[in-house]
């Protein structure tokens, strides 16, 4: 079932990561935001209720509740058109939290694969909170590029890996190969994301020559 879940996580990360960058109009993200929200509540309560008192299975549980506050949250900011200081803060704290997590994976679940893809949660709650919490408008194409990525390959990926049961035989492989493509990527988009933001400025600025 958290399989399931993980699928949609990718899902709703890709919108939010294309809204960011302007593709999606965004009140029409809030749906997709609400529909993720609700399922990673009743997902999280499912596998908590059957766990049988397996303290792995709990934890493992526990930290969904992360993702279906954030795209909750999300989905009613974009409906009222609030302010996004509290969200901002409130991803701080799942920036936090998740470095938490991937260490768990790391030691005590074993589970390599996951360790890397909670350090790529990290990651991009951080920014959420940078853009959100310290209205760091700039970074928003960046942010955006990288929430889209991870829509695939931390959602998308991991979910049809786990669903077919191909998972435990590459996890280390994932993980490796996960850690090179974030270094990589990531890096990459920082020049990426300042030649877009300056494209436009620039633009502007021939264009009120040329009607002046």
């Amino acid at each position: 079932m958290a399989s399931v879940g993980l699928l949609f996580v990718g899902a709703v990360l890709f919108i939010n990561g294309a809204m960011l960058l302007g593709w999606v109009e965004a009140r029409s993200a809030a749906p997709m935001n609400f529909f993720v929200g609700g399922l990673q509540i009743i997902t999280p309560l499912y596998l908590i209720f059957t766990a049988d008192g397996d303290t792995d299975v709990i934890l493992g549980a526990s930290g969904l509740f992360l993702f279906s506050f954030t795209y909750l949250y999300v989905a009613v900011n974009l409906t009222y058109d609030l302010d996004s200081t509290g969200l901002g803060y409130f991803c701080l704290f799942v920036a936090i939290t998740a470095l938490v997590f991937s260490g768990l994976n790391f030691t005590r679940l074993g589970d390599p694969g996951f360790g890397v893809i909670w350090l790529y949660w990290a990651f991009l709650w951080a920014l959420f909170f940078v853009l959100l919490g310290r209205k760091r408008d700039g970074i928003g194409r960046y942010t955006g590029a990288v929430c889209a990525i991870q829509g695939w390959v931390t959602g998308w990926i991991p979910a049809f890996l786990l669903l077919t049961g191909a998972y435990t035989a590459i996890g280390t492989q994932l993980a490796i190969g996960l850690a090179i493509f974030g270094v990589v990527v990531f890096l990459a988009l920082i020049p990426w994301a300042r030649r877009q933001q300056t494209t436009p400025a620039a633009s502007a600025t021939t264009t009120e020559h040329a009607t002046a």
